[in-house]
């Protein structure tokens, strides 16, 4: 067994050193970071349940979307990565069937698994996914047990990093663990904290956010088919001089779940009409040839939205060439014409015409790497964030123009992390 004192001496071994800087990068302020961060939850997992079982490190990352943005829902293809900021657990097996998750900064949930009832009341919270996971995992033949975890959490709310895939996706490697041997498929994991977020969280969801953190690494995922063609990509941006920011303009996602919902209906309703199910079984031709009846039945947005399906698909296509010929020129510039269709197309820039920090953020952005660097809407969009990739020569004044509109920290530097959930 690793009991708190065996895990403190890990964690100061050239072992478990080599794996933060695989996680999280070379960078010394990194691992030192890293390594107290993991200290703190261990000493804190001691004081709160003083546990005899065997404890266990487990991390989840967060995601960023490059290209295919409000594809995955309609079996497009999406350009995806994992990155080094992640939520991690320190976690022992409990004996009974109860699951105790103190998360710094939120407090503590008790759960009974005996109970696996959806609850509305659930909705948007942890406590909603946490028992998502538990049911669908339980009705795919898993097993399940108790657990005492304590999380921290760098994947923060807002961040546009999808801190509700990172927790999904935490949670059902916890039950790998310590209840199934560790052989759960990524894919299918995926799947399951879908499930979950769909389901016991409320948030109707594609399969990018979830997939994109399960599997690692910069990652082409074709949806097309049940099971999706999944393409590990490797490419380093910062040995070419590039670094990646998402940049958040500290606007909130709260009411927006109805905007986010239209873009799939819209989409699917198109593809309805055909009698189809998903805007992949058809081609942009059949969209402009029928462009007259559709746009009487369901209006100019929805064959908007459904253009910008079809072509975003080529620029992912366009963006893989551009990454296997390691043409930056020809990928910046797929980059910002991706984010220009989610802005005139997509149209999900903004939901209240009156407030428009996605927008701003973007001509900030335009206005600095024009020429020299990308930017584009980021993830679902309406608040929250852009991704930006930006020039060395430009990163102080990058910096401080995003600072001086949102705030100070608003830019958050990522490196790609290489793997997914997480055993440390």
């Amino acid at each position: 067994m690793t009991n708190y004192q065996q895990l403190f001496n890990y964690l100061h071994s050239s072992t478990a050193l080599e794996k933060m800087q695989y996680l999280y990068g070379n960078a010394q302020e990194i691992t030192v970071f890293e390594t107290q961060r993991y200290e703190s939850l261990l000493k804190l997992h001691e004081e709160k349940f003083h546990s005899t079982e065997t404890l266990y490190f487990i991390s989840a990352p967060g995601r960023i979307e490059v290209a295919g943005n409000h594809t995955d829902h309609n079996r497009g293809k999406v350009l995806a990565a994992a990155v080094n900021k992640d939520t991690v657990a320190c976690v022992g097996k409990r004996t009974d069937n109860t699951i105790l998750f103190y998360s710094q900064g939120f407090g503590e949930i008790s759960l009974n698994l005996n109970d696996l009832t959806l609850n509305t009341n659930e909705f948007g919270t942890t406590q909603g996914i946490i028992r998502g996971i538990a049911k669908q995992m339980q009705d795919m033949g898993f097993v399940i047990g108790g657990f005492e975890a304590c999380v921290n959490s760098t994947v923060l709310s807002g961040s546009g990093l999808s801190s509700s895939a990172a927790i999904e996706n935490l949670i059902s490697k916890i039950f790998d663990v310590l209840y199934n041997k560790a052989n759960l498929d990524p894919m299918l994991q995926a799947k399951i904290g879908q499930y979950a977020e769909n389901v016991y969280f409320g948030k109707p969801s594609g399969l990018l956010d979830q997939s994109a953190s399960a599997i690692g690494g910069l990652v082409y995922m074709d949806y097309k088919n049940e099971q999706p063609e999944v393409i590990q990509k490797t490419f380093n941006f910062q040995t070419k001089g590039f670094t990646l920011y998402v940049v958040n303009t500290n606007s909130s996602h709260d009411d927006l779940t109805d905007a986010y919902a239209a873009i799939p209906a819209e989409m699917k309703a198109i593809a309805s009409h055909f009698g189809k199910n998903h805007l992949r079984e058809l081609t942009l031709n059949d969209i402009i040839t029928n462009i007259k009846i559709l746009k009487d039945t369901f209006g100019e947005r929805a064959i908007l939205r459904a253009y910008h399906f079809f072509t975003e698909n080529n620029r992912v296509d366009a963006q893989i060439n551009a990454l296997d010929n390691v043409n930056m020129e020809q990928f910046l510039e797929s980059i910002i014409a991706s984010g220009r269709s989610s802005f005139m197309y997509l149209q999900n820039i903004y939901a209240n015409v009156h407030s428009q920090p996605i927008a701003l953020a973007l001509a900030l952005a335009e206005n600095v790497l024009q020429g020299t660097g990308a930017w584009r809407v980021h993830g679902g969009g309406f608040a929250g964030t852009i991704l930006t990739f930006v020039p060395e020569h430009k990163k102080a004044e990058f910096i401080s123009t995003m600072e001086h509109a949102f705030g100070k920290n608003c830019c958050i530097a990522l490196n790609i992390r290489p793997v997914g959930a997480y055993v440390f």
